[in-house]
């Protein structure tokens, strides 16, 4: 996993910035229920999408575990932020009407771990809203996917929706509508995709050697146009609802 700490000052310039963040915070908005009042956003990061989770009467909070993510999220989530681990968050069972956890499972071994601390916290009727299959989304069939394709198989995260909407039964949270959303200014390009290869990016599917590394690196060098984007990923997000108390 990337170390979040030394990633915080070029993190939202490389991943798309506010047009994603934007597009990531109205999608978040459009599951959450009318009547939510409370909203925490796990994994906050930075707060380029948190900041933008706001509509008249929710208040909205940020937890992320690196410090620096969070000293740049302070300025930016009004409602405040908190250093949390994400399976053990300093709060009481039942006191939230939504969690979001977009790009987070993804990350992690322990995404049961999130789902279930996340039930614990909400309210019957409480919501929560996460990404699921974001390596999958990431694959938009172009010539780059067919070079990285052979090393994402057998890789497909631990955001796998089976498994995410499996760890929600076990938890009394039930399947609800969800919805999707362009990771606008995400699509890759030869160049960029070897750097970030060489830089440890794709640590939640590639598990190969350094020289495994290099041999991809010189066959992403081998396309054309090596600065022009391909298509941008469509992340999809799950929604779950809060069924009664355990």
């Amino acid at each position: 996993m990337l170390d979040y700490e030394a990633e915080a000052a070029r993190y939202d310039e490389t991943r798309g910035g506010v047009p994603r963040a934007r597009a990531a915070a109205d999608a978040v908005l459009r599951l959450v229920p009318p009547v939510a009042r409370t909203l925490l956003d796990l994994a906050c990061g930075t707060g380029l999408v948190t900041e933008r989770l706001t509509r008249p009467g929710l208040t909205v909070y940020g937890a992320d575990a690196a410090h620096a993510m969070l000293r740049t999220a302070t300025g930016r989530v009004p409602d405040g932020v908190v250093r949390a681990d994400a399976r053990r968050l300093p709060l009481r069972d039942g006191t939230l009407d939504a969690v979001s956890a977009v790009w987070l499972l993804h990350l992690v071994p322990f995404a049961e771990d999130i789902v279930a601390e996340a039930a614990r916290v909400l309210r019957p009727g409480g919501v929560l809203i996460a990404t699921v299959d974001k390596d999958l989304a990431h694959d938009v069939g172009s010539d780059i996917d067919a070079v990285l394709r052979p090393h994402r198989a057998g890789h497909a995260g631990s955001d796998r929706a089976d498994l995410v909407t499996a760890y929600a039964d076990a938890h009394g949270l039930v399947p609800a509508p969800g919805t999707g959303f362009t990771g606008h200014g995400q699509g890759a390009t030869p160049r960029g995709t070897a750097e970030r290869l060489r830089r440890g990016h794709f640590a939640s599917w590639f598990h190969g050697t350094p020289a495994t590394v290099e041999n991809l690196a010189r066959s992403l060098a081998a396309l054309p146009d090596q600065d022009r984007p391909r298509a941008d990923p469509v992340y999809r997000l799950a929604c779950y609802v809060r069924t009664t108390r355990d």
